[in-house]
């Protein structure tokens, strides 16, 4: 099976799963996998977050998504439980559908990894 086809069934497959564990009925978008990768990276999962919090979020999900790919690096956690990480390598200049496919790579792997998916 080539490469982009294995990817587009295991991102199926995420989709699919977390859509009906979290979206009730609807399909999550990528941000909004993206968003459930930094809830479950930071743990905190029975609290309100503010604006901000949840742009945070969104950070910690895609530096945690990245770091195998060698961008980033788990560097601490604060007081308050969220991690930070430090960049490895500047991310390389990539047009609109290249970053989806990246990000979409990194889920898959990270869900994989999560034994979520096989």
């Amino acid at each position: 099976m080539a490469r982009d086809e294995q990817l587009k069934e295991r991102w199926q497959a995420v989709v699919s799963k977390l859509s009906a564990r979290f979206a009730e009925g609807d399909t999550l978008d990528l941000d909004s996998i993206i968003y459930l990768v930094g809830l479950q990276e930071l743990g905190q999962l029975n609290r309100a977050f503010k604006k901000d919090e949840k742009v945070n979020l969104m950070h910690i999900a895609i530096c945690r998504l990245l770091e195998p790919f060698g961008y980033y690096q788990f560097d601490y956690e604060d007081p308050e439980g969220w991690p930070h990480y430090k960049v490895l390598e500047p991310l390389p200049a990539l047009k609109a559908g290249e970053q989806q496919i990246l990000m979409k790579d990194a889920i898959v792997q990270y869900f994989i990894e999560k034994e979520l998916i096989a």
